[in-house]
């Protein structure tokens, strides 16, 4: 775990807000924590997602720790990758070159959905980097529900450009109510603020030639990582993690199956759950002050305790 002899503390930026890139590059949100010597936390978000997905989550830990929010590749303000491709190993690979190239090391890495499997596969390959593992509904290998079938189509040829028509013809506040329905399990929890930004957010990404094309690439990315067998699986990956790791379930989840969630404690070898009724997939969106709770104790605890190695 991180201690106070071995902790890396980057200098924050003067305005924490500001959106910076890296040469990788990955668009960066830093909210700096009051207490100079605390830890970093590092959020990655999920399919289509960006950084203001993890904003009510950050506001209530930057407190205790310095707070990065990267948005991955082809996402939010991240330029795609020059050929177009994402897989999850690209993904690792990119926070990991951004971790490397800003100082970061033992951070607190918090992935959802998509970034969950990405933070897993980071936490895998570059041991050295993480502290503690968050997992906000991964999208670990198992049989899909059908919400997530129906997203999953996204992945066949020539999809990229018959979503963006479709999305064309639907209003910024439809968009958003068809997000909101399949993401939420209770809509209204949305406040007029949230709403507001992502409807600036996503009128943005419609002038975006590559964003119905990394949209895909996400959802090949998730499909390639869930064919894979043997020690390159997700499962397997959990098996061998030894940082103390943190599993995040939406009893509601419309794109993940909730009953991935005892077999994902059950596989990662320093786990602690925490499932929350009437929460859908973005439990860090719905219930942030729960999830903060939690991560809070998960960090705390780490702390006290010495890095376990592998065997």
């Amino acid at each position: 775990m991180s201690r106070p002899d071995d902790r890396n503390h980057p200098p924050p930026p003067e305005d924490p807000t500001t959106v910076h890139r890296s040469r990788t590059p990955l668009a960066a949100v830093h909210a700096a924590s009051s207490t100079p010597a605390a830890d970093t936390a590092v959020f990655l978000h999920g399919l289509g997602g960006w950084t203001h997905n993890w904003a009510a989550l950050i506001d209530l830990l930057r407190a205790s720790v310095h707070c990065l929010a990267l948005d991955l590749p082809g996402f939010g303000r991240s330029e795609p990758p020059p050929d177009g491709v994402v897989t999850v190993e690209r993904l690792a690979a990119a926070v990991a070159d951004h971790l490397d190239r800003t100082g970061h090391r033992r951070v607190h890495l918090v992935g959802n959905s998509l970034g969950g499997l990405t933070a897993l596969h980071l936490a895998d390959r570059r041991p050295e980097l993480v502290a503690t593992l968050t997992l906000v509904s991964p999208v670990l290998p198992a049989l899909p529900p059908p919400q997530a079938l129906r997203v999953s189509l996204l992945a066949l040829p020539g999809a990229p450009r018959l979503y963006a028509r479709l999305l064309s013809a639907r209003s910024p506040d439809r968009q958003l109510d068809d997000l909101y329905g399949l993401v939420y399990a209770d809509p209204a929890l949305i406040g007029a603020e949230q709403r507001a930004v992502e409807a600036r957010e996503r009128s943005r990404r419609a002038e975006l030639p590559h964003a119905p094309g990394m949209l895909a690439e996400g959802v090949r990315a998730v499909v390639r990582s869930h064919l894979r067998q043997g020690p390159s699986s997700a499962w397997h990956q959990a098996h061998r993690i030894t940082v103390p790791t943190l599993l995040v379930y939406g009893r509601k989840d419309r794109l993940v199956p909730f009953r991935t969630a005892h077999r994902a404690y059950a596989a990662f070898r320093d786990a602690r759950l925490l499932t929350l009724p009437g929460v859908g997939h973005a439990a860090m969106q719905e219930r942030p002050a729960p999830v903060a709770a939690a991560i809070r104790a998960l960090i705390t605890d780490a702390r006290r305790t010495p890095p376990t190695r592998a065997t």
